[in-house]
């Protein structure tokens, strides 16, 4: 047994198990460590929020356990060069992460450690299929999710690790307290009526993918894109903070598609693995994050951010599918993944608003956000990122909600009921909301208008 700490930098993996860096740590005295550096600062209100709620929440899991999370704020190096002298440890390790910023700063730092004579080493937590691992025949990316599913879906993937045996040291550096972060101050009032919709932690995560491969999966296949039910597994916000991994949701999901869960457990194990292929094209293509994934988009004439796309971001369009949805994401944090394409494909197409100011409102307001999903969202619904499909996608919204929310009960508890009222305690009071606006524009208009910008790109 080594007697010389090892500090754990934390990012996105706030989780006992299946946790690869903290399970490398057994055997010697761990210091868990979080950094409010750069990439920190410059998240959005809602995933700054969120990820100091999973802070918290994992920091309370290690004190039951006799340990604590030490917080710093900083150059990412210069604080782990001061604990490294501070706590006399030898080792660093972290889980990785794949957006540009992230592997350039780890790169970095890395190099940057190993000069100094200190052991670095990292591991994949974040990700089932690490992009550099799955290959065309040809020995490039893919680019369209189809074969890229196929090259995966019989690989054999390993099991989760179990909780490791932590040992803490017996003396802890100096921390900084979480509240003085004021992580929730971007939020104002809205950070109490958004945090009442959180799934929180580890265990609420784990309990909440038992209950939907329990209650739920079955149906996923036909009922996923209901509004109005409660039928998906809501995992996208625990998986983005890493309080599960998406190693244990692969194996239960597995495990349910054996025991009887058929095609709606085949199913969700393709939206698992839809989020590896955003992984696999940000990594791949770092482009999608900032500029148009197709290069021939570049002609089309998008509207840049205004009045258009502020009534869009107060759910004022006077589209009621489209004003609903944009209210659940102020009040819940989150929305519904086709909510998300109906307002996407709305902003993008009917309102020719540059997808890049949807990308970022949503960067804003998730508490799921996540960089890969959201922009590879955002480009595939707009038109310039990796949508297969031969042909201008336009979503009609009133057809949409017909179909997705037969009975109006999604448009009628955001708008009318008690989901708008908790969308007024929550938004800025500068906001002045109208209680049924005008329409902004015709469907039909909206869509002619598209298609003819589309000529544009076609030329």
């Amino acid at each position: 047994m080594s007697t010389s700490p090892t500090l754990y930098w934390m990012r996105r993996d706030f989780r006992l198990a299946d946790n690869p860096a903290l399970s490398d740590c057994a055997g010697a005295p761990v210091i868990p460590v979080v950094i409010r550096d750069g990439s920190v600062r410059s998240l959005g209100a809602a995933p700054a929020f969120r990820w100091g709620r999973a802070v918290g929440t994992f920091s309370e899991t290690l004190t039951r356990r006799g340990g604590r999370v030490i917080l710093r704020t900083g150059d990412a190096l210069e604080v782990l060069r001061a604990l490294l002298a501070e706590t006399g440890a030898k080792r660093v390790v972290w889980n990785r992460l794949y957006d540009p910023e992230a592997r350039a700063r780890d790169a970095r730092i890395k190099s940057a450690l190993k000069a100094d004579g200190i052991a670095v080493e990292s591991f994949n937590s974040h990700l089932i299929f690490e992009p550099w691992t799955v290959e065309t025949k040809t020995g490039g990316p893919y680019r369209v999710y189809s074969p890229f599913w196929r090259a995966v879906e019989h690989c054999n993937v390993a099991r989760p690790l179990p909780v490791p045996r932590l040992i803490f040291p017996d003396t802890w550096p100096r921390s900084e307290a979480l509240e003085e972060w004021h992580l929730a101050a971007p939020m104002r009032r809205g950070a109490s009526v958004v945090a009442a919709h959180e799934l929180l932690g580890e265990e609420a995560a784990r309990k909440r993918l038992d209950w939907f491969l329990d209650t739920r999966v079955a149906a996923y296949k036909d009922d996923r894109d209901r509004l109005d039910l409660d039928a998906t597994s809501g995992l996208s916000e625990p998986l983005t903070y890493g309080e599960i991994s998406p190693r244990q949701c692969w194996h239960a999901g597995c495990a349910a598609q054996e025991a009887g869960g058929g095609k709606g457990a085949g199913h969700f194990l393709k939206e698992v693995v839809w989020r590896e292929f955003a992984y696999h094209l940000m990594y791949h293509t770092p482009e999608i994050m900032s500029r148009n994934w197709r290069e021939d988009w570049d002609a089309f004439p998008w509207q840049g951010d205004g009045a258009r796309a502020e009534r869009w971001k107060q759910g004022q369009t006077g589209v009621e599918v489209i004003d609903a949805a944009m209210r659940e994401l102020y009040v819940t944090g989150r929305m519904h993944n086709r909510a998300r394409m109906l307002v996407a494909s709305y902003l993008t197409k009917h309102l020719l608003v540059h997808w890049q100011v949807g990308m970022q409102w949503f960067a804003d307001t998730l508490t799921d956000w996540d960089p890969a999903s959201n922009a590879m969202g955002w480009q595939w619904v707009a038109g310039s990122g990796p949508d297969a499909a031969p042909f201008f996608r336009i979503f009609n919204p009133e057809t949409q909600a017909e179909k997705f929310d037969p009975k109006a009960r999604y448009r009628t508890h955001w708008l009318y009921s008690t989901g708008a009222e908790a969308f007024r305690q929550a938004i800025p009071l500068s906001w002045d909301l109208q209680d049924r606006p005008s329409p902004m524009i015709e469907l039909g208009e909206g869509r002619k208008q598209a298609l003819a910008a589309y000529e544009t790109v076609k030329r």
